[in-house]
């Protein structure tokens, strides 16, 4: 998924932070800061488009599109929800806002397989165009992927995956329009048993150093994506991000104890994009720079 379709409809300026280059799939996220006057738009854009205020303001927000006309004051976590294959007519910004997060979701992400629920192809044209809302669950996955987007750690792309997959959810079970078919889920079991969680924490030992998604997880362990996530966290006391952000950790240190490989190369090992994202995830969780903690074995 690219954001080739957001820099049309935005322009280049402003962007903040990105996802481009991180690897996520079914997902792309910007954070941007937005200047005042109108932004004009006439094209249908391909996926879901989830925007958040993530910073709050002042400024009075007109959009007009779907039949709509919408005026609101955007404060942090204001949402907007533009529904993939609807256009706007038109965004009216009276005053700057410092910080909005542009989340798409690829059609895919409504999937029978991600999300374990029986869904036909109309889904996400049944989603809503609305009017501001708030959703204090969909905030907080905003404020998620703006923190990860701002500061990268080294399970970012399977933190996105699973956030992609709840975002997909929660929009089903919420923002359907009046049409919208309807949602069926499957019986069936959605707990991790022994064996299925010990073939998933082996595959995740095996790959700390390779790719890991949420989707390998979720099949070693015969579930949905969404179902997986929670049933992981349920089985271990911590989602498969936060298992595998403290895996990796231990990983550094070892690989920090165990050579002189250099602080870059052990960061590109370990899934971080630059030395810069490792140093400042692993002193925040050691409070100890990699070169620090290094001299300090040998001291």
């Amino acid at each position: 998924m690219t954001l080739r379709h957001a820099v049309e409809k935005y322009g280049a300026a402003g962007v903040l932070a990105s996802s481009v280059d991180r690897g996520w799939s079914g997902l792309s996220a910007e954070l941007r800061s937005h200047s005042d006057g109108v932004i004009a738009w006439t094209n249908a854009q391909p996926e879901t488009e989830i925007c958040v205020d993530v910073c709050g303001g002042s400024s009075v927000v007109t959009r007009q599109g779907g039949g709509i006309v919408n005026r609101t004051v955007a404060e942090r976590g204001t949402i907007w929800l533009s529904p993939a294959g609807l256009q706007e007519d038109s965004i009216e910004i009276s005053d700057a806002l410092p910080g909005i997060l542009h989340i798409y979701l690829s059609p895919n992400r409504f999937a029978q397989a991600t999300l374990g629920m029986e869904l036909d192809h109309s889904v996400p044209a049944s989603l809503r165009y609305q009017k501001s809302f708030r959703d204090p669950l969909l905030a907080e996955i905003a404020y998620a992927i703006s923190s990860e987007l701002q500061h990268q750690t080294s399970a970012g792309r399977l933190l996105a995956d699973t956030l992609a997959t709840s975002l997909a959810a929660r929009l089903v079970q919420a923002h359907f329009g009046p049409s919208a078919p309807k949602v069926t889920r499957p019986a069936g079991r959605n707990a991790l048993d022994r064996r299925r969680l010990a073939r998933v924490l082996d595959h995740i030992e095996t790959n700390l150093e390779g790719d890991l998604t949420i989707d390998r997880l979720a099949s070693i362990a015969c579930l949905s994506q969404f179902h997986f996530a929670r049933a992981f966290k349920a089985a271990i006391g911590q989602s498969p991000h936060q298992y595998v952000s403290r895996k990796r950790l231990e990983r550094a240190k070892a690989l920090l104890t165990a050579d002189d490989r250099s602080l870059v190369d052990i960061a590109l090992t370990l899934n971080f994009s630059c030395q810069a994202n490792f140093t400042r995830a692993f002193r925040q969780a050691t409070g100890q720079t990699p070169g620090q903690y290094r001299r300090n074995l040998s001291a």
